[in-house]
């Protein structure tokens, strides 16, 4: 990669509800909103989402991509939110390209359009919609080394002035965000969190170390309790996999009642 990129890893908020001034987003709308004013614009953004799963990586590569509203039961105008950004297909090539050339089989996908893991947040840090867009599934396998993998191999990409965003949430166990937030709950959510802080920013720890711990996710404290299901997490795995060292900055937000982390890292 010889131009600079930007990687940011996110906690997403639960469906549209950072868009509908839910009271219990406002800290990661915050976050959000602060984060962006910090890092350049943007020629264009590539953001692997957790909704968005297939048996081989996968990439939007539509000029003019729609939205999916993948939510239920929310208001009317839940599913009138529009967020216009063109697609890049060039860039949909180069990560294909970049995949298949590091021995993993991917594919385009022209139709697909930008689930709310990317229209959401995207229209928090970037209103106006004028930043080419570009969708990557995750695996279908949740294999962790997987998303590693796939993050090193887009080390390759030559893209100038790039935005990675993985865009999942560090804590996402559904019952947990709408039972009452017990000191047991906390404790486990906090715990965690730790373990992702250190674990992601640590400038003391070989690479080789914090490859392991996050392959091997599932032995973190009340790691399964955070996470039952790991596509949450996995995102993040997509973005250390590209910066391949600590992260330079972590920024916690209370996000539904629940410690939430987001990370960011410089790649030259």
């Amino acid at each position: 990669m010889s131009n600079q990129t930007d990687v940011l890893f996110i906690s997403h908020g639960g469906g549209p509800m950072p868009l509908l001034g839910d009271p219990g987003h406002r800290e990661m709308v915050d976050r959000l909103t602060g984060i962006a004013g910090t890092l350049r614009k943007p020629s264009a953004i590539l953001v692997i989402s957790a909704h968005w799963e297939e048996a081989v990586p996968t990439v939007s590569s539509g000029a003019n991509p729609g939205l999916i509203y993948d939510y239920y039961g929310f208001p009317p105008e839940s599913y009138e939110i529009q967020y216009p950004c063109p697609g890049e297909p060039a860039l949909a090539e180069q990560v294909r390209q970049a995949l298949e050339n590091a021995g993993i089989s991917a594919r385009l996908d022209e139709q697909r359009g930008l689930d709310h893991g990317v229209f959401v947040p995207l229209k928090l840090m970037y209103p106006n919609a004028d930043i080419p867009c570009v969708q990557l599934s995750l695996v279908n396998s949740l294999d962790a080394a997987a998303h590693l993998a796939i993050g090193r191999a887009l080390q390759a990409l030559d893209y100038d002035n790039l935005l990675v965003i993985g865009s999942g949430f560090s804590f996402h166990n559904m019952r947990a965000f709408f039972a009452p937030n017990t000191p047991d709950i906390q404790a486990h959510n906090q715990a965690f969190e730790d373990w992702l802080e250190h674990t992601c920013t640590a400038n003391d720890m070989g690479e080789s170390e914090r490859a392991e711990r996050l392959i091997h996710w599932e032995l973190a404290p009340y790691a399964r309790f955070c996470h039952p299901r790991e596509e949450h997490l996995l995102p993040l795995h997509v973005c250390y996999g590209l910066a391949g060292k600590a992260s330079e900055r972590h920024v916690s937000a209370t996000i539904l009642g629940k410690k939430s982390g987001m990370f960011y890292w410089r790649v030259n």
